[in-house]
């Protein structure tokens, strides 16, 4: 019996040993996940909660136009409380693959947005790799003209119109302000007689000189196009007096569209006397990603999106 008991004793003190040795392990840090997707703060990046999904109703699958036989769409959320009668259109495009999700999905991206009263379109258009670049900023240009033309039938009003995006969808934001028009009376499509200004843009990381971005790099996918067409496609190159006031965001670490295009925008828009700010994110890479350092890349990625809101709030409230 005594040496059980020994036995007993000793297998104990082992196991105490064993957990104390455990218990001081330093914790781990936890592992980067990477960069979030489109710059928006992780959680956004989720479904929506059930209280959430009672904050909106959907408007789906609105046709505003066709390319090859296939119908060109957008959902639209509109805020079912204190509907503040403006609308924002994000541009869904990473690069310029436009990737469609039911709004159910989608939502919590948005519900920053839906909270302030915004009603929220997701615009889709032509994707990648079938189609490029000029295919989407001709879709976009078209889906603009028909969301202003039916902003009133979603209790918005078509004077208190936004754009915002990320990276391609950026750019496709920047497109929405400084290429649009007062419509074409002459026009055989009855929808491209109708105008598309809007009244505001964010832009998160945007292309705006694409001659300059692409420079290089091997054709395909979505800039496998003629470089004749490149004029037509950079934002950069259609800034004037009329634009909206335009707020960029952008990492100053970005490798994958150089804050230099943003710069340049920034200037650009100086020039021609555009109300326009430009926020830079130290040490943010692409989507403002910070490698090895999840916090602060959330943390940027948190505070541009309510740079966004505020913007948004800013110059499309009454």
């Amino acid at each position: 019996m005594n040496r059980l008991w020994g036995a007993a004793l000793a297998f104990v003190l082992a196991v105490v040993a064993g957990a104390a040795a455990v218990a001081q392990v330093p914790a781990q840090p936890p592992a980067d996940p990477g960069p979030p997707l489109s710059g928006y703060p992780r959680n956004a990046l989720r479904a929506p909660t059930p209280a959430e999904l009672k904050t909106a109703t959907y408007v789906r699958d609105v046709i505003y136009g066709h390319r090859d036989g296939m119908a060109l769409t957008y959902d639209v959320f509109k805020p079912v409380k204190r509907a503040n009668g403006a609308l924002v259109v994000n541009m869904v495009s990473a690069g310029w693959r436009s990737s469609w999700a039911p709004p159910e999905e989608r939502q919590a991206r948005y519900q920053a947005l839906i909270d302030k009263g915004f009603t929220v379109v997701a615009l889709y258009h032509a994707s990648a790799p079938r189609f490029q670049v000029p295919d989407a900023v001709s879709d976009v240009r078209l889906g603009m003209r028909h969301i202003k033309l039916h902003a009133a039938d979603y209790g918005a009003d078509p004077a208190r119109i936004g754009a915002w995006g990320a990276s391609a969808g950026g750019h496709l934001a920047l497109v929405a302000g400084v290429m649009a028009d007062d419509g074409d009376p002459t026009a055989a499509n009855p929808l491209e007689r109708s105008g598309n200004r809007i009244a505001a843009v964010v832009a998160y990381f945007p292309p705006t000189d694409l001659a300059a971005l692409l420079q290089g790099r091997p054709k395909g996918g979505a800039i496998a196009f003629d470089d004749k067409l490149l004029p037509s496609v950079s934002p950069i190159l259609s800034v004037d007096a009329r634009d909206p006031p335009t707020l960029i965001l952008h990492g100053d670490a970005d490798k994958g569209v150089p804050p230099s295009q943003a710069e340049a925008m920034h200037a650009a828009l100086d020039k021609a006397g555009v109300e326009n700010k430009l926020k830079m994110y130290p040490g943010a890479d692409h989507d403002f990603y910070v490698k090895g350092d999840p916090a602060k890349t959330d943390a940027y990625a948190t505070d541009a999106m309510n740079a966004m809101v505020g913007w948004f709030e800013g110059h499309l409230k009454k």
